[in-house]
């Protein structure tokens, strides 16, 4: 077996903070996976609620080797290293490795549309060939509402044929429960399946699953860890319930400007509402809305602002 985490992790795609020049804030982003990590939440960083693909393979790699230097434990960060150019994946999954980290998430090549599986399997290939190290750990991305470029069962089974102690996982963002349970009965023995919500968290650990990587979690990190830890529990339905309606509040805006937004309010930094064109703040009214909303949802971010 290849699984290297116990079940019931949460991972945290970690939003980052810039400066009024729209360069990469590294103490502000320091300071947010410190109190993600309080929370008993790992830190997948550069991921897609990351910005990530505003950001060029130089400030990702500086903002990691801050964190490092900052003290963030790189044993907790799974990376997000996917791009469409291979030199740029390999170089950034390179420093990973380097670094220690857990593993990497890794997007496949997304700019060209309808390409095969051997194509795919080709661009994996060549990264985790290019890397050469016995320590890298990928964690496959799939997340077709976004990249258009799925992964299929198939592809997956011939990547962990041809690299076994290479291929740790998959997060599954498709949305789609079913894909995700024909993954953990296909794979769940082998390698860790997450889901990319928790709005099935405790279906995917019943089931088998490691847990999830999610977009909430920069924002209600504890609760969510809460049920991975307890969801054998008697009130584990109640948990999701409960997860599930405060994630179906950010669900009714665009979801990266939301979290920032919420993370600005609840830590009292305004800092936090920049984005990296082309995404854009939440205009008043939104705010508005998301705060009002919130606050009838009891929600805090208890320790954000310390």
């Amino acid at each position: 077996m290849n699984r290297l985490h116990r079940a019931g992790q949460v991972w945290s795609p970690v939003i980052t903070p810039f400066g009024p020049d729209l360069e990469p804030d590294s103490d502000r982003f320091a300071k947010h996976c410190r109190w993600l990590l309080g929370n008993d939440v790992g830190l997948a960083i550069f991921g897609t609620n990351s910005e990530a693909t505003s950001l060029s393979v130089s400030e990702k790699r500086g903002l990691l080797d801050s964190l490092v230097a900052a003290g963030i434990p790189a044993a907790r960060m799974m990376p997000g290293t996917g791009h469409c150019a291979i030199g740029d994946s390999v170089e950034l999954t390179r420093s990973a490795v380097e670094h220690g980290c857990a593993g990497v998430l890794m997007l496949p090549a997304f700019y060209y549309k309808g390409v095969s599986d051997e194509g795919l399997f080709r661009y994996f290939s060549e990264v985790i060939e290019r890397v050469g190290s016995a320590a890298l750990r990928v964690y496959l991305y799939h997340i077709p509402p976004v990249s258009q470029v799925p992964l299929s069962l198939a592809l997956v089974e011939r990547l962990l044929k041809a690299y076994p102690d290479t291929i740790a996982g998959i997060k599954d963002s498709s949305g789609d429960w079913s894909n995700t349970q024909a993954l953990i009965e296909a794979f769940g023995e082998e390698i860790d399946i997450y889901a990319g919500s928790e709005h099935f968290l405790l279906q995917n650990l019943r089931a088998g699953g490691a847990g999830c990587i999610s977009a909430t979690a920069n924002v209600n990190p504890g609760p969510i860890a809460a049920l991975a830890r307890d969801w054998q529990g008697a009130d584990a339905e109640q948990q999701q319930q409960a997860l599930s309606a405060l994630r179906g509040v950010f669900e009714q805006f665009p979801m990266i400007p939301a979290l920032k937004s919420a993370t600005a309010l609840y830590g009292g930094d305004d800092a936090w509402h920049r984005l990296r064109p082309p995404l854009v703040e939440l205009d008043a009214e939104q705010r508005k809305a998301l705060a009002s909303a919130l606050d009838m949802a009891g929600f805090d971010m208890p320790g954000r602002r310390a």
